[in-house]
């Protein structure tokens, strides 16, 4: 590999209050760490990740939620910007992800989640609960966004 292609990880990681207070603030912090990043508020890249953290949020906040649990907000910006965030509740599927009708009622976020990702997906939290993750590009290529 040559080492001026070398990309180096960087991350954010930060405990939330498991409501809908939270669930806000885990968006606002994920765009600010992004502009700080270099992907500046309001582009594409921006409006795509918050998407995805506020569609994870809101699902941790409504479906994962433990009483006296946080949930955890985890941005890794490399090749790809990874989102994760994390509850504690055990299910390995997130509320939504099956298939989803028309008259469905739920699960549509997790649709816009698929179309602005490179990849998502749930897997199993070390100790309890589980993660729910996805990839984006983090420049303004690749998959676009609405």
């Amino acid at each position: 590999m040559n080492p001026q292609s070398a990309v180096t990880a960087t991350e954010f990681v930060q405990r939330v209050s498991s409501t809908r207070r939270g669930a806000r603030l885990a968006r606002w912090l994920a765009v600010q760490q992004l502009d700080a990043w270099g992907i500046p508020y309001g582009s594409p890249r921006s409006d795509a990740a918050a998407l995805v953290v506020a569609e994870f949020a809101a699902n941790a906040v409504t479906h994962g939620h433990v009483p006296g649990r946080d949930f955890e907000l985890r941005l890794t910006l490399g090749e790809l910007l990874r989102i994760e965030v994390s509850d504690a509740r055990g299910e390995s599927e997130p509320v939504g992800s099956g298939p989803v009708t028309e008259d469905s009622e739920r699960g549509r976020g997790l649709l816009l989640v698929a179309a602005v990702a490179v990849a998502w997906g749930v897997k199993a939290r070390p100790g309890v609960g589980k993660v729910v993750w996805a990839e984006l590009h983090p420049r303004d290529e690749g998959v676009g966004v609405m």
